[in-house]
């Protein structure tokens, strides 16, 4: 079955569908041109004759390579969808397009659940179909989304991980720059421990008292935070929508005891990259003794905290974010013993 569509562009698309087929698109500045194409196909299709026009020999690393240029500067989770590319081009770069049918990516995506959760896994695919359905629309490449052909890995079980304990006197005690007495088969005496980094500290626990994502933290500038009115503006979300999130007491003093800035500095509130949060807190987990807390753990911990001052999902949603409150209950993580309390 043929189809003849007009794009904004002005440029007109001819796709063709049959069953034992790959989807065939291509576009035409006329749609006469469009629709001659369309109707030889088919001809050609129903008579056996058909041969596609373009070549999928090309390697998928070139058209990961491609993608990663021009398409992933202008995602805004491009930081994360970068590792999710290269782990593709590392483990399927070699093969040529052709090649990327439903068996060999059922084969990889069962190699890659030996090593990693079914969510990542999930968000891999979830990549991959992205960058088939550009090549397919953007390239008019005769490519088909064969992700979708596949089984999906069932989804885990929601992290419900919080600060048990004296876990966050540890944390913070592990991200605050002071001398201590070192033993080991290195080194001996007094040394400075913890860490140097000094924006880490205050970072945890604006989080802690805002729910923030990490992200959002560090792309905070101080145009958008008024202290005096307990405000912090978020231009840009991961749910693509602006929000003002309410600052607490104790997280307007944690702003006002932030480094002074000098002229010409970073506008960010917090002046650092993910990469070197990342490893700070790989670094001062370790030190701490924490086992399996991810920096994001720390929104669920907020979230968990702030619900107890604002039993409104509503005003709650507000403030972390969530628009859909489903998705704000997988965040939202009370503890039995506290709710037994509130039951008398």
């Amino acid at each position: 079955m043929a189809s003849i569509q007009q794009l904004p562009s002005g440029m007109w698309r001819a796709r063709v569908r049959r069953r034992g087929h790959a989807t065939l698109t291509k576009s035409f500045s006329r749609k006469l041109d469009a629709d001659a194409w369309a109707r030889r196909v088919e001809s050609e299709q129903e008579r056996g004759a058909w041969r596609d026009e373009q070549d999928l020999t090309g390697s998928f690393a070139d058209l990961l390579d491609q993608y990663t240029r021009d398409v992933l500067p202008g995602k805004k989770s491009a930081t994360v969808v970068k590792y999710h590319v290269a782990r593709l081009r590392a483990d399927l770069g070699r093969l040529p397009l052709r090649a990327l049918d439903r068996a060999v990516l059922a084969e990889w995506r069962d190699a890659r659940l030996r090593s990693v959760a079914s969510a990542t896994v999930n968000r891999e695919l979830s990549t991959l179909g992205s960058v088939l359905t550009w090549a397919r629309k953007d390239l008019d490449l005769p490519i088909e989304h064969v992700v979708s052909a596949i089984r999906r890995p069932a989804q885990g079980r929601a992290r419900d991980r919080r600060l048990e304990g004296d876990e966050e006197r540890r944390l913070l005690a592990a991200l605050k720059d002071h001398t201590g007495q070192v033993n080991g088969s290195k080194r001996t005496g007094a040394y400075r421990v913890g860490t140097r980094n000094p924006w880490m500290r205050p970072l945890v626990l604006l989080a802690l008292e805002t729910a923030m994502r990490q992200g959002e933290l560090l792309s905070l500038v101080w145009e958008n935070v008024d202290l005096a009115a307990q405000t912090a503006h978020l231009e840009d979300t991961k749910n693509g929508e602006s929000r003002t999130v309410p600052l607490s007491s104790r997280a307007v003093a944690v702003l006002e005891a932030l480094p002074p800035r000098s002229s010409g500095m970073d506008e960010r509130v917090f002046p650092v990259t993910a990469q070197a949060v990342k490893l700070a807190w790989k670094r001062a987990t370790k030190r701490a003794g924490l086992e399996d807390l991810h920096f994001h753990d720390l929104r669920h911990e907020a979230t968990s905290r702030l619900a107890e001052k604002l039993p409104n999902l509503i005003e709650l949603a507000a403030v972390t974010g969530h628009k859909d409150l489903r998705m704000l209950k997988r965040y939202y993580h009370p503890r039995a013993t506290d709710l037994a309390k509130k039951l008398g």
